[in-house]
């Protein structure tokens, strides 16, 4: 298996300006492996030794958006019309509306016109939706072809199409009629009909789907590639399964970030490129926010300052309570909504699901207060482990309905639920928790 190369060798090969030498040292690695090897050195050198790499296309294309965009600001107009031209199409528009809109004018007319109008055609398609991430590049056939004539059809567009493990059926005004396989092609008669065999009970997406549907029905029905239609049942692209897959990691990120109160605003988010202020800025608003999220739980302490003063016993068993109440409406909030995520609940399922929750938060908690007892008993008396049973067994099932519930609130205000965080989710099952715990021991222990 290839490694990277040696990062200070390929950097004194640069220095002394010799290509040959680095080309030897990146020679038999993957594309991804080349790229990754680029983006360590400064962006002057990469730009030196990239235009002499076979590869280059492949290279550029699995590099980092924000080194791509430096490397474009680098690159002449024809050496990055060359490298854009080489690359497939939706690759290719992913560069392009990464690029400044000077850049953009001025990359333009050094394309081909057919690459062009593709180009154009391609980014004026909405991002998150199934035209923003779906190739131009496929192949088609027609229903009155024979089999013989289709393969050598297929031969020619070959060259040109992402894949042709899949080609699609279309009459003169580019309606999908059906879908045939590369194996059924070489297997069926060569004097047979396409149209014959091609099966005509396609899956298929709209090209203004949302692109998380899209990738969630290429892995339902296990697809190397699904069709994209326009409103007009016309082909217009395809979303290969490659794609998905990346779409499925940008939103499995995107929720990871959210999960941790961190705004999620690009699809991915590089710590040592990133600029300190955009991270500055992806941190900040859940931070405030939940430092005045935070205040509730000082008002609720204050509000029953003479309980306290009166059992400063409580105090000892403050946080462990608080957070019993968070850590346990955050694995709800986790699990509600990876499984929103999923589709394996929906909106008219919260009752049930309520219901559900409620009992095995109260096997928690019942748990999880046989626990603190025996530390109440010790600290305080039979009062107050009595206090703490009831209070861990109120926290930790309000905490589970709290952290189940908020990702149902925001999905049905068309909000993403993965903004039910963990650190929002705390900090409200905090606040809850300490009215809950002091509210029970006003009622149970004696004050001054």
């Amino acid at each position: 298996m290839k490694t990277a190369p040696n990062i200070l060798a390929l950097a004194d090969a640069l220095a002394h300006m010799d290509i040959g030498a680095a080309q030897m040292l990146l020679h038999e690695l993957q594309s991804i492996d080349v790229a990754e090897a680029l983006e360590q050195l400064p962006v002057e050198s990469s730009s030196l030794i990239l235009m002499q790499l076979p590869k280059r296309a492949k290279v550029y294309a699995a590099m980092h958006a924000a080194y791509q965009a430096r490397l474009a600001q680098l690159l002449s107009r024809a050496d990055l019309a060359t490298i854009v031209t080489e690359m497939p199409a939706d690759k290719r528009t992913d560069v392009f509306k990464a690029l400044a809109p000077s850049e953009q004018v001025a990359l333009l007319p050094a394309l081909a016109q057919a690459k062009r109008e593709d180009l154009r055609r391609l980014a004026e398609y909405q991002e998150g939706t199934a035209g923003a991430i779906m190739t131009s590049e496929y192949a088609t056939l027609r229903a009155e072809m024979s089999i013989a004539e289709a393969i050598d059809f297929l031969r020619q567009e070959a060259p040109d199409a992402e894949t042709i493990y899949e080609s699609y059926i279309i009459d003169e005004q580019q309606q999908l009629l059906g879908e045939i396989s590369l194996h059924q092609l070489i297997l069926a008669p060569v004097d047979a009909n396409v149209g014959a065999l091609m099966a005509t009970d396609i899956v298929y997406a709209y090209v203004d789907d949302d692109q998380d549907d899209v990738a969630k029905k290429i892995a339902r029905y296990d697809l190397l590639a699904l069709p994209i239609i326009d409103r007009q049942h016309r082909l217009v692209g395809i979303v290969t399964y490659d794609d998905a897959m990346d779409v499925a990691s940008e939103e499995a990120n995107e929720d990871f970030l959210k999960s941790a109160g961190v705004e999620a605003s690009a699809p991915t988010l590089n710590l040592k490129q990133t600029p300190l202020f955009q991270l500055y800025k992806k941190r900040v608003f859940w931070l405030v926010i939940l430092v005045f999220g935070s205040l509730l739980s000082g008002l609720g302490i204050a509000h029953f300052e003479s309980i306290i003063e009166s059992n400063i016993v409580l105090v000892f068993f403050l946080p462990l309570l608080v957070g019993s109440g968070g850590n346990a409406g955050s694995q709800s909030a986790t699990l509600m909504v990876r499984a929103l995520a999923t589709g394996d609940v929906v909106l008219k399922d919260w009752l049930l699901l309520l219901g559900r929750e409620c009992l095995v938060a109260l096997a928690l908690g019942v748990t999880m207060a046989m626990a603190v007892a025996v530390l109440g008993y010790i600290r305080g008396d039979a009062m107050v482990a009595l206090v703490l049973i009831l209070s861990m067994i109120g926290i930790v099932l309000i905490g589970s309905v709290i952290g189940m519930s908020l990702p149902f609130i925001l999905n049905r205000l068309n909000l993403d639920p993965a903004s039910a965080s963990a650190p929002l989710v705390t900090s409200i099952c905090d606040a809850t928790g300490v009215v809950i715990y002091l509210c029970i021991a006003a009622q149970l222990l004696p004050q001054i």
